[in-house]
């Protein structure tokens, strides 16, 4: 049978790829890309975008959407044996695209082009070529060259290690408490944890560091020795603070030799730190703008944080008779605090989302907004429960997704948007391919036969993978190193996911995607002003902790020096802005998977950054309602399809074919402004 991973035609095989598959296919489609490489970069073959992209592009895109798939299934659907096959391909994988992006030869290809020949999109995606050329030591010669290609070989070994002991250390841990423990505990979660329990055969009840289950217990149980347990597990994971059984995924080193060869990679590119090097490519024009912006955000933030801890610690004393509360009991606090002020639970909330409402609430959102038809379609998948479906306009197909919600053994945590395919007007042959995205959660699944329940985060969670997702699926964008979040700059990525988030706080969408799982009816007026009333409860000392990780990332790749311990410098920064003291065991920072493996390293700032963009962008969808008559205060949807026009056509379709700031002046017709953020948050 032929290797599915050498299947290109269609969507990829992931019910036939088998680990025995990776090693074959990657030999083949890297002999095929070195073979591509070599012809484009021969005297003879002319410097054209086209005649570059017909030979070399279509090769490595195939080597792309193959490793894509494999890389996939590895974060999705891991086990010791596409480990291995993962493993050993690596590095070869690496070190083609090191060399490819360093290839002295292509470059000076690149720079022969005659750009008047180019469209606008050939145009930005030029521009952006020539950047990473230079990025990725083009220009470096000698052994500065053959060591800067050694650090990027190295690197994807170590951020490759760093997720493999975070993932093994979250499912390594695993406790058994009694019924007694779990008093507090809302029934689905002990049902799952019970199943758990019998299906290994244990007595009692299972819970383990996945979210699904570490979070309930913080928030509802009553034993704060419980939760204390829990917490030392969950903040030592991966540390030299674990238990000696769970040494081996201690990630210290890994961290300290990743930062040590980002700070080499930036010396061999002229630059003084990773920072320098992290920001050429994105909308901050320096590290210190970035700095300065997280300071100040955190300066206007710090009061309401302040006021946030204040009410916690007096609520605790007075009736829960907590004097000292720890940092373990504060979501047990902020909880009961919150339902003795808000008269509500996120337990009872939750009840009222299953996921085939919220689901089909999404949709019927994205379709009024975004004019567009989602059905059901089929493809093959590569566990039970993964779903698929294709978006349409007018009839026609504009791309694919495939969804996977529930949490998992083998699965990595987190949520996240990745893609299939790009769109792409194929210069092989001439015919349009159609983008497909993964969009990946980690959910509680249903219990007892019934329907699985999300949170309302869970839900918040949900619509920012898709908001990705659309910026991927729904670009007109015919160059593929533009189409969709191809080029966009990593601090404004964010802003489709989460501008989509602001409808979950809409009463028009709640209702209309919200179905008790008992009784069927909607979710109360009474309890979604409840909620709304809530929503920005703790939001200052969020802002904080966004901040704190921020600052921390950006100061860890400018001021710090690698060969000192990383925590001297956390414990700095918590200083500066944590209103909660962590324990001196605390070393959140050894599965801050975002900037050790998941492409953030002194980006992390961009969540808040683009947090700016996506509050003044749902602004225009409020004052479009305002402007009809439907403002705020008399409850109307902001779903306007007009204003939803214009942002689709302005940011979601234009993609990384244009600067983002061009795109987002496009649509507001100014540039943004941090008002609506700090409005939208409550710290006005």
């Amino acid at each position: 049978m032929t290797n599915p991973l050498l299947e290109f035609s269609d969507l990829p095989l992931f019910d036939r790829i088998l680990p025995a598959h990776v090693g074959p296919a990657m030999d083949d489609l890297l002999a095929k890309a070195e073979t591509a490489l070599a012809q484009v970069t021969a005297e003879e073959f002319p410097a054209t975008w086209s005649g570059i992209a017909s030979v070399l592009d279509v090769a490595t895109e195939n080597l792309g959407r193959a490793w894509g798939a494999v890389s996939h299934l590895n974060s999705v659907a891991d086990t010791p044996e596409l480990r291995a096959a993962y493993n050993a391909a690596l590095p070869r994988v690496t070190e083609f695209w090191t060399r490819l992006g360093a290839d002295e030869r292509l470059y000076a290809k690149y720079k022969a082009i005659d750009t008047s020949t180019l469209n606008a999109e050939q145009c930005q995606a030029h521009k952006n070529a020539m950047r990473n050329f230079v990025l990725s030591g083009a220009e470096l010669s000698g052994a500065a060259k053959e060591r800067f290609a050694q650090i990027q070989e190295r690197q994807a070994e170590l951020s490759q290690k760093f997720s493999e002991n975070s993932l093994d250390a979250t499912d390594a841990f695993s406790y058994y408490a009694s019924a007694d423990e779990l008093t507090g505990v809302p029934e689905d979660v002990q049902q799952t944890a019970k199943a758990q329990a019998e299906a290994e055969g244990k007595p009692g009840y299972r819970l383990s560091l996945k979210i699904p289950s570490y979070l309930p217990v913080m928030q509802f149980a009553e034993s704060s020795a419980l939760r204390e347990k829990l917490y030392k597990a969950y903040t030592t994971r991966a540390s030299d603070q674990a238990p000696a059984e769970f040494s081996q995924f201690d990630n210290s080193a890994v961290m300290q030799e990743i930062l040590a060869l980002r700070q080499e990679e930036s010396r061999l590119l002229g630059y003084q730190n990773f920072g320098e090097v992290s920001v050429v490519a994105k909308m901050a024009k320096s590290p210190q703008e970035v700095v300065t912006f997280l300071r100040d955000l955190a300066q206007r933030s710090r009061p309401y944080a302040e006021k946030d801890i204040g009410d916690l610690r007096a609520f605790a004393a007075e009736t829960l008779h907590q004097t000292d509360p720890q940092p373990w009991d504060y979501a047990y606090i902020g909880e009961k605090l919150k339902e003795a002020r808000y008269a509500f639970s996120e337990q009872e909330v939750k009840q009222y989302f299953t996921a085939p409402k919220v689901l089909a609430g999404l949709f019927r959102i994205v379709e009024t907004l975004f004019e567009v038809t989602i059905r059901e379609d089929s493809a093959p998948v590569w566990k039970p429960g993964v779903a698929f479906y294709r978006i349409e306009r007018d009839e026609k197909l504009v791309g694919q997704f495939y969804l996977d919600m529930p949490a998992r053994t083998g699965k990595r945590g987190g949520a996240w948007m990745d893609d299939v395919r790009t769109r792409w007007l194929r210069p092989d042959t001439g015919k349009l391919q159609t983008p497909v995205a993964h969009l990946v959660c980690n959910f509680a699944d249903g219990v007892g036969g019934k329907p699985a329940l999300l949170t309302h985060d869970d839900v918040t969670t949900l619509f920012h993978e898709f908001g990705h997702g659309l910026h991927h699926m729904l670009t007109q964008v015919n160059e593929h190193d533009v189409s969709g979040i191809s080029g966009v700059e990593w601090d404004a990525v964010e802003l489709p996911s989460q501008f989509m988030e602001n409808f979950c706080w809409e009463w028009e969408v709640l209702k209309q995607m919200t179905a008790h799982v008992d009784t069927g009816e909607p979710l109360p007026r009474a309890l979604f002003e409840k909620m709304l009333a809530a929503k920005n409860f703790q939001s200052g000392m969020q802002t904080l902790r966004q901040v704190e990780f921020s600052l921390f990332d950006m100061l860890l790749h400018t001021s710090h020096n690698p060969d000192e311990d990383l925590m001297g410098l956390l414990n700095e920064v918590r200083r500066e802005v944590a209103v909660i003291s962590a324990p001196a065991y605390s070393r959140t920072a050894h599965t801050f998977s975002h900037i050790f493996s998941g492409g953030y390293a002194a980006g992390y700032y961009s969540y808040k950054w683009a947090e700016v963009l996506s509050a003044d962008a749902y602004a225009a969808f409020e004052e479009a309602a305002a402007a009809a008559g439907e403002g705020e205060t008399s409850g109307k949807s902001t779903l306007s399809v007009e204003t939803g026009r214009k942002y689709r056509h302005a940011i979601l379709e234009a993609g990384g074919s244009r600067p983002a700031m061009e795109s987002f002046k496009a649509f507001r017709g100014r540039e943004p402004s941090l008002d609506a953020l700090l409005r939208h948050q409550g710290m006005a």
